[in-house]
């Protein structure tokens, strides 16, 4: 059977960029902002982010491109005889799957909020009936079960379409649709009165307040948002670098990607900060943000239906590209596993996923008494903890490891690969750094993740 292939680069580095920008970068990236310096922070991230996440995402692109296999069979094309390399293969599998068996709870999550802010179910209730909304929707085990299948159903059902047809095409109308959203809402926000106030703690440099919160921990913090936000380890990214061609070097696109990844990060910096200076609201992180604080912003807000609506819009798309992506990379993996077709694999994993997803839809009402991380915790604490503090940094690791070392597939395979193409290549002077420092730096990551 042919390998499918993507039909253009655009689509490319739109569906890689959608793998990478998740909902984590929009909730997460302005608060460690605000909090650790505003511009200073941003530029200790955007150097990691070049010297960690862009040389490590290279070499995951240049694996896939050379095996032209999913990560589940990748390997065994291109490791020397009897290594035992493709026995992350399976690692990578099973990182996919529970990254989705989290990821479709909170999506949904998204598409909800869009459906309750565009009936105006948020319209005249103060700050304790909003943050009622998010609780009790969290209690209803029918809400979360419903809302989760239906990411299920819709994002297999896309990919089940075909890669060209099905996720390239709506990976580009999605993805387009999110940069003029997320301009929209952008510049809406910059105009809000006392907005300025907000733009100058997110993004001028304030070193006073990075000396004050601990150079050392903004570091760690900027290393650790600058490796997790582009979702390297577990062949996420692998996967499309064996739909592609040869026509453009892999530097050169992982640098595009990287750059849209980050305009993502900051104009949702841009969107929130401002928005919460405006209406003297604290730019707390995590779920309370997105989903207590900014609701009642918009109630506020002229046309606040609107402009949460549209919101709630951009965050699904922002969701939605990411389990898309992911989805993709289950189904490869699967007709290269059990050599079957896409329909019948669409099919097997719309069961598959609903039923591994459901202890996460389920772990805030119905299993809230299971708290597998100590008391408070539930089955998306634990899922996300696996995923992002082991199989992300060690996958991480041994895709570096492999591309670097002799007993695997070697720095001269891995350059003449990442190298074909027009566009940035990758260096001799960069072998020692790559060799021997990235890795260092990924146990660094890996070991303050633990801590």
């Amino acid at each position: 059977m042919q390998r499918e292939t993507l039909g253009s680069r655009l689509g490319f580095i739109l569906i890689s960029a959608g793998c990478a920008i998740g909902i984590g970068n929009v909730w997460r990236f302005p608060y460690l902002c605000g909090q650790y310096g505003g511009g200073a922070f941003v530029l200790v991230y955007l150097f990691f982010l070049a010297i960690l996440g862009l040389p490590a995402m290279c070499m995951e692109f240049a694996v896939g491109r050379a095996a032209r296999k999913s990560p589940i069979r990748m390997y065994q094309e291109i490791e020397p005889e009897g290594t035992k390399w493709h026995i992350h293969g399976l690692f990578c599998m099973a990182g996919n799957y529970i990254l989705m068996m989290f990821y479709t709870t909170v999506a949904g999550w998204m598409l909800q909020y869009f459906f309750q802010e565009a009936s105006g179910k948020f319209e005249g209730l103060d700050a304790d009936g909003v943050a009622n909304v998010f609780s009790e929707g969290l209690l209803n085990p029918a809400l979360q079960v419903g809302f989760m299948a239906v990411v299920v159903v819709l994002g297999f059902f896309v990919n089940m379409r075909g890669l060209q047809s099905g996720l390239e095409r709506v990976t580009k109308v999605m993805m387009t649709l999110l940069i003029v959203i997320m301009a929209v809402l952008a510049i809406n926000s910059l105009f809000l009165p006392g907005a300025a106030e907000g733009i100058r703690y997110l993004l001028v440099p304030d070193f006073a307040r990075m000396r004050q919160q601990g150079v050392w921990n903004v570091v760690v913090a900027a290393m650790n948002q600058a490796f997790f936000t582009l979702s390297i380890g577990i062949g996420s990214m692998a996967i499309f670098g064996s739909y592609i061609n040869r026509e453009q070097s892999l530097l050169g696109e992982s640098v595009n990607i990287v750059l849209l990844d980050t305009l993502v990060a900051i104009s949702s910096g841009l969107i929130i900060i401002p928005a919460c200076f405006a209406y003297g609201v604290e730019s707390t992180a995590g779920p309370g943000l997105i989903f207590i604080t900014l609701p009642n912003i918009f109630n506020h807000m002229p046309l606040g239906r609107l402009w949460g609506s549209l919101f709630f819009v951009f965050m699904t798309f922002a969701a939605f590209s990411t389990v898309l992506a992911v989805f993709e990379n289950i189904m490869a993996m699967c007709m290269d596993l059990f050599g079957w077709n896409r329909t019948k694999t669409g099919l097997i994993n719309i069961v598959a996923l609903f039923i591994l997803s459901l202890p996460c839809s389920l772990g805030f009402n119905v299993l809230s008494f299971i708290q597998p991380k100590g008391e408070g915790s539930t089955f998306l604490d634990l899922e996300d903890y696996i995923v992002s503090n082991f199989l992300l940094p060690l996958g991480a690791l041994v895709f570096v490891l492999f591309c670097t070392r002799k007993s695997g597939w070697g720095w001269e395979n891995f350059k003449s690969e990442s190298d074909e193409g027009e566009g940035l290549k990758i260096q001799d002077w960069m072998r020692p750094y790559i060799t021997w420092v990235l890795p260092i730096l990924i146990i660094f990551v890996f070991i303050m993740g633990l801590v």
